[in-house]
């Protein structure tokens, strides 16, 4: 039976948990409906890199988790005094929580299960609540770092916070100058606080009930939850309500032809293409946070002429994230869609955006961009194999130059080159500079093969040729994101490819749509990833 904590039920403990947290935003479990397992209680110590770098210590008690923020982290050695601070208690459910905090709220950053299992009360300890609330709790801890006897000691108060100390007692498990830093890992992943924070797993969404709190962020055969596929599939064609990522979506028309179908097979339905946003908004989300999103809609389908919706409408729920632009001219728009939440995508494909663009700067910082962007743009006489030849000049200047960027197809004609300008500490340089260093290096491109490349603006005026378009280098400016469908036949995607597939033959620009897509990624992954954790700076270009 798991340890009662005396005078205190779990509503009132979990009130100081509550008050400190914006549950709109922060992806934490609210603590609804959780309760202690049978058998031995647990502990959890979480490595949380917040302001500052601390261990999260955490008893399960009377259905919470009595906690202690342990700046040093906990330690085997016996010699080692660890000043701990008590915090407020954690719902149960926060036991397995490994993710990303956002920044802005309470606790903001990211977090690691560093170490778990079980513990008991020592010997004479009937009532562990009632010894720490006198001040004391001896008790044995069975995890897989640490183990053996440890004590909790009350020492004092700094203003509303109570100091104690977390040390281990002279055992077979004490080990003289362990350092937990040395063993950085998490025991639920085997990974690093620095991976889980570059690829997330899962995000909690704290304003639904725990069991549906967990949304993986990893495209899965029904990564909206238990079902919510196969709800999708039992709407009416008239549409209904969809419970999709923790949100209710009202869907309408989804048996309406989207796209006209590929020799041999059916047209792509309304309801095919939310459960493929559905499907691939956990691997499209990073490339979309925080940016501003900009839709090319298509309410009558690809086979009618399409316009941009930019502007948030006013009738769009209250919910979606959101971003008003404080540079916007009159005429402007100014309220944007940021698809921050995988639900945001599934709606903005519900309100008929059949192709997704993002800024590829961030709200943040909207006039510096995270991306430089090299645009093949083929001209009505370039062909495949001449178009390829220039995304191969591309990479050998770029492998030249010694710069890091990763290739992908546009399900239209064209091939897209994406290098990554940010760095660590560093906001990396402005529109201006990635516009002139794109155009430096595509003009020495273009200088091996002149009869391919024009440098003409006007269509007209290129007289077939293809554009190294480094335009788009500019605030406001997007490319079709990874991953977003394309107006035309079958539901083409614009896809990541690796270097070494300009190479392969088979290769076509339109090769993978929305239906062989996801079994791409789940074969070989997604071929972007690294750009979101690779930092550097632009190198010259003499």
């Amino acid at each position: 039976m798991a340890p009662t904590r005396s005078g205190s039920g779990r509503g009132e403990t979990l009130d100081e948990y509550r008050r400190k947290r914006d549950f709109a935003r922060t992806p934490e479990p609210a603590g609804d409906g959780g309760r202690p397992e049978a058998g031995a209680p647990r502990f959890v110590v979480q490595r949380h890199r917040a302001r500052r770098l601390h261990y999260d210590f955490r008893l399960e008690v009377d259905g919470v988790l009595a906690s202690w923020a342990v700046p040093k982290g906990p330690t085997l050695d016996p010699k080692a005094r660890r000043a701990a601070f008590h915090v407020e208690d954690h719902p149960i459910e926060y036991i397995d929580f490994e993710g990303i905090i956002p920044s802005g709220e309470y606790g903001g950053g990211d977090v690691i299960v560093w170490d778990a299992g079980t513990w008991r009360p020592a010997d004479g300890v009937d009532d562990p609540g009632r010894a720490l609330a006198g001040g004391e709790l001896h008790m044995d801890l069975f995890g897989e770092k640490l183990r053996g006897r440890f004590v909790l000691v009350r020492t004092g108060k700094d203003g509303d916070r109570e100091r104690w100390l977390l040390l281990h007692k002279r055992d077979e498990f004490a080990r003289g100058g362990w350092d937990p830093e040395e063993h950085p890992r998490s025991v639920r992943s085997g990974r690093t606080n620095d991976e889980v924070k570059a690829d997330p797993e899962r995000m909690w969404r704290s304003d639904q009930p725990a069991a549906r709190a967990a949304v993986p962020l990893k495209a899965t055969a029904d990564p909206a939850g238990d079902g919510a596929l196969r709800e999708l599939d039992e709407l009416r064609g008239s549409g209904g309500v969809w419970h999709v990522f923790g949100r209710d979506l009202k869907v309408t028309n989804l048996d309406k032809v989207l796209f006209p179908g590929l020799p041999g097979e059916e047209p792509v339905t309304k309801r095919e293409l939310l459960r493929y946003a559905a499907r691939i908004a956990p691997t499209v989300l990073p490339y979309l946070r925080r940016r501003a999103f900009n839709m090319h809609r298509y309410p009558n389908g690809a086979q009618a002429k399409g316009f941009w919706h930019k502007e948030l409408p006013r009738h769009a729920p209250d919910w979606l994230p959101r971003w008003t632009n404080p540079d916007a001219d009159p005429g402007e728009t100014r309220t944007y869609l940021v698809v921050d939440e995988p639900a945001a995508l599934v709606w903005a494909a519900n309100f008929g955006a059949l192709e997704w663009h993002a800024w590829t700067s961030t709200v943040d910082h909207p006039d510096r961009p995270t991306w430089a962007l090299i645009d093949l743009d083929p001209g009505a006489e370039t062909t495949w194999e001449d178009l390829l030849a220039l995304a191969r000049l591309h990479r050998t200047a770029l492998e030249h130059v010694g710069a890091f960027a990763r290739p992908k197809v546009t399900g239209r004609r064209g091939i897209q080159i994406w290098v990554p300008v940010t760095q660590r500490g560093w906001r990396g340089p402005d529109f201006a500079t990635t516009r002139a260093w794109v155009e430096k290096l595509s003009r020495t491109v273009g200088a091996v093969v002149p009869d391919l490349v024009s440098w003409k603006w006007e269509v007209k005026e290129r007289k077939g040729k293809a554009r190294l378009d480094f335009t788009q280098n500019a605030v406001n400016k997007t490319l079709v994101a990874p991953y977003s469908p394309r107006p035309a036949p079958g539901a083409p995607v614009s896809a990541p490819i690796g270097w070494d597939e300009l190479d392969d033959p088979d290769l076509r620009p339109d090769a993978f749509t929305i239906r062989s897509i996801v079994d791409r990624i789940e074969a070989k992954g997604d071929l972007f990833r690294d750009l979101l954790d690779h930092s550097q700076r632009l190198p010259r270009l003499d």
